[in-house]
């Protein structure tokens, strides 16, 4: 095409190899110059910049790249503005047995685009059937590359300027303090009733006082929201006329999703002013949750991209150089540690940088507080080790010590699908990680599974065995206890509701023949599989579900409650509805909690009602104020450092009677009745009080010797609404429950009773 005077070309040595993507160039008086393109293509023999027009959306000048060395080409185009729309092409060998895939005849998205349009409103739709190749019937090395030009079904990347961002001032929480809600931003808003139809399901609705006020209410401190990073449905959905609506298929790491943009009514952005209007919306939803002293933290992705398996799409990293952005195993195949198709070269320096560089962004324009990094075992795979899992790689290492990101919430989720993939427990200082062993021993306990109560102690103090103890990989006493992320369900898995509704999933909806989803949920019925309309069943589901949810609470670590679950939200047993972009997902929401339908003989054994959301303010509330149940520190058995009173142990274990637990007790697999007295303060400040934790997972009569002294119970799971009493000498229980029982430390009398081996 022949190139316009308009936007020349500048010569070479005023190109710039970093920063990579678009960057707006200004000259000595501040104003804007041109762009700087610089793209990372080490196999490419050429590489070009496409720039279109943005009334017709056609490509009306392509800009050759110059060789900059290490792998990066770059060019400066003079004259071109914030707001200019353009994509990539790339030429090289086509040599698919090796992993080279170069087609020119391809557009592509430039990785580090800050902003995504589509012109033609229906480019993101398609997308995953976008292939790069011509199939053929005799092996992978016999294909051919697609000669079709794909430029009009392709969104354009848009030139931002950064130096028009800013992010709002963030609540500073300590670890000790947070608890974590884990959330989707259309499937909490999208059927709110006190949202004005054009918020719902959007970011503009989730920054609503009406969901403000909620989450406030609850007590939560930290919205954890499933992807926002602009992602594609795979072509598989595609074909069953399914969504991928949790959004774990990333098309670009810097950009929000479209389809949560009231300011677009959900729809891709036509052009940079809308496009940069997604980006706005998004940034004041952080505001606005930070105005209301709750942090932000995104789940993202890095694992693995949207191109799929080897005869998914080229759309992006394929086209640029699949064997330098993918870590490849034999024959021209990415590895798949992700289970998606393909998993990312994190080991190679321009693929961790620009992760770095996606994770600062959030952070710098939109303000953001943290990340969650699903399967995050695969950005630990080092390829010096064979793709083994190195707790100190590079790219994690990056990230904790990075002067912006160093401050930042960093979880992981410490597993993947790869070989030798679950670490629970291995990650470096500074990291967080989901606790599946805690979710396991909690749902065992609670729900009929075999369980032992030194199991269950061990879960509730943030499972020592795995975070606190030494091992080849880590330095005992460098992690706290809040490491230990603690959830009784998330996005993948049964809600609570189903955990204590359903033993088996019921995933029919998703096409998979039910195949699909976890098998081993540690969940029981209650009696009957689904709906019930018996009191009883109805009745035991309440009690196991407060039960299950005051363990969380009242447990050391991180609690993180799952979206929905404070309103009863049912799945109707699909525990893997990631495709599943409609009422089974969307929270069913009436004056702000679910239509109380059960019938019941107690108001407090309506779990799916405004009670649950009341009992879990309750336990945020008493977590709030007790520092017994949010402890930073591990127990050890012994007088913390700044104890008044020598002969009061930080934590104390009694078996009902009062006295303290056999090996044999602990170890019993079928006593399902433990008591801890935990006795510390404030962190660096002595105990004001003493609180007993009862668990008792039994529906047997069962009189509970309490130390001496009188106890004011705070919490009673069994009967969340019976006011604070005082008692003496006993405890009577007769269904599962957790209750919580003070005394101050001046009236208490030292207990003496073993810490669990």
């Amino acid at each position: 095409m022949a190139m316009l005077t308009s936007v020349p070309t500048l010569p070479r040595q005023l190109a710039a190899p970093m920063p990579l993507g678009a960057s707006v160039v200004r000259d000595a008086q501040g104003a804007v110059a041109g762009v700087n393109f610089a793209v990372w293509a080490p196999a490419a023999t050429a590489v070009w910049v496409c720039l279109f027009q943005d009334d017709d959306g056609a490509e009306h000048q392509r800009l050759p790249l110059e060789r900059m060395g290490n792998g990066v080409w770059a060019a400066l185009a003079g004259g071109l503005q914030p707001g200019a729309q353009y994509g990539l092409r790339a030429d090289g060998p086509w040599q698919p047995e090796t992993g080279h895939r170069f087609n020119p005849a391809k557009l592509l998205l430039d990785p580090w685009a800050k902003a995504l349009s589509d012109p033609t409103g229906q480019a993101f739709a398609q997308l995953s059937l976008q292939t790069g190749h011509q199939p053929n019937a005799h092996g992978w090395a016999s294909h051919q590359p697609d000669p079709h030009d794909n430029a009009a079904h392709v969104p354009r990347c848009v030139v931002v300027d950064e130096r028009a961002s800013a992010s709002s001032p963030q609540p500073r929480l300590p670890d000790h303090r947070v608890v974590l809600y884990e959330a989707h931003v259309k499937a909490l808003t999208h059927l709110h009733p006190g949202l004005p139809a054009h918020l719902r399901g959007t970011y503009a609705g989730l920054a609503h006082p009406a969901v403000l006020a909620h989450l406030t209410q609850l007590g939560i401190t930290t919205v954890c929201l499933m992807p926002v990073h602009t992602h594609i449905t795979e072509r598989h959905l595609l074909a069953r006329g399914l969504t991928n609506h949790w959004g774990y298929n990333t098309l670009n790491v810097f950009v929000p999703e479209h389809r949560y943009a009231a300011c677009t009514a959900g729809q891709p952005p036509r052009d940079a002013a809308q496009a940069l209007a997604v980006q706005a919306e998004f940034t004041a939803m952080v505001a606005a949750l930070h105005a209301a002293g709750l942090e932000v933290v995104l789940d993202v992705v890095f694992n693995h991209t949207c191109e799929s398996d080897p005869d998914g799409p080229t759309l992006s990293w394929r086209g640029l150089g699949q064997a330098d952005w993918y870590a490849m195993a034999d024959n021209g195949v990415p590895h798949n540690f992700s289970g998606c198709g393909n998993s990312l070269n994190v080991s190679q320096p321009r693929v961790m940088q620009w992760v770095m560089d996606s994770l600062r962004w959030w952070v710098q324009v939109h303000g953001v507080d943290g990340f969650r990094f699903d399967l995050a075992v695969s950005l630990g795979r080092d390829a010096a080790l064979a793709h083994r899992f190195n707790p100190h790689h590079a790219l994690l290492a990056a990230m904790a010590q990075d002067p912006v990101l160093a401050g930042v919430r960093l979880i992981a989720e410490p597993w993947d699908v790869g070989p030798d993939g679950h670490h629970t427990g291995s990650f470096a200082p500074g990291w967080a990680e989901w606790n599946d062993g805690f979710r396991d021993t909690v749902r065992a306990f609670w729900l009929g599974h075999p369980c032992t109560r030194g199991e269950l102690a061990n879960a509730v103090c943030a499972s020592a065995n795995r975070f606190a103890q030494a091992t080849p990989t880590r330095h005992a006493g460098q992690r706290q206890p809040m490491a230990s992320i603690h959830l009784l369900t998330a996005h993948d898995g049964f809600t609570l509701h189903d955990l204590t509704a359903y033993r088996d999933k019921h995933n029919h909806a998703n096409g998979e023949d039910n195949r699909d989803g976890h098998g081993h949920n540690l969940s029981t019925n209650a009696g009957t599989e689904g709906p019930s309309t018996d009191t009883a069943v109805l009745h035991r589901r309440g009690l196991l579900q407060r039960a299950l949810l005051a363990t969380l609470f009242c447990a050391q670590g991180t609690p993180q409650l799952l979206s929905g679950d404070e309103l009863g939200h049912t799945q109707h047993g699909n525990n893997n509805a990631y495709a599943q972009d409609n009422a089974t997902t969307w929270l069913q929401w009436l004056d702000g909690h679910l239509p109380c339908t059960d019938t019941q003989h107690n108001a407090t054994d309506l779990a799916p009602c405004a009670a649950l959301s009341s009992f879990i303010a309750l336990l945020t509330d008493l977590r709030r104020e007790l520092p017994a149940l949010r402890h930073a520190d591990w127990f050890t058995g012994l007088p913390t450092a700044h104890a008044t009173d020598a002969a009061h142990p930080d934590i104390a274990w009694m078996d009902a009677n009062g006295q303290a637990l056999s090996a044999d007790a602990w170890n019993h697999p079928h006593d399902r009745t433990l008591m801890a007295a935990i006795t510390v303060g404030e962190p660096g400040q002595p105990a004001t009080e003493s609180v007993l934790v009862v668990w008792h997972a039994s529906h047997q009569q069962v009189d509970c010797a309490l130390p001496p002294g009188t106890w004011v119970q705070r919490l009673n799971s069994a009967h969340p609404a019976s006011p604070s009493m005082p008692l003496t000498a006993s405890l009577p229980l007769n269904e599962p429950c957790v209750c919580v029982l003070v005394q101050p430390v001046s009236a208490s009398v030292p207990t003496d009773a073993s810490h669990p081996t």
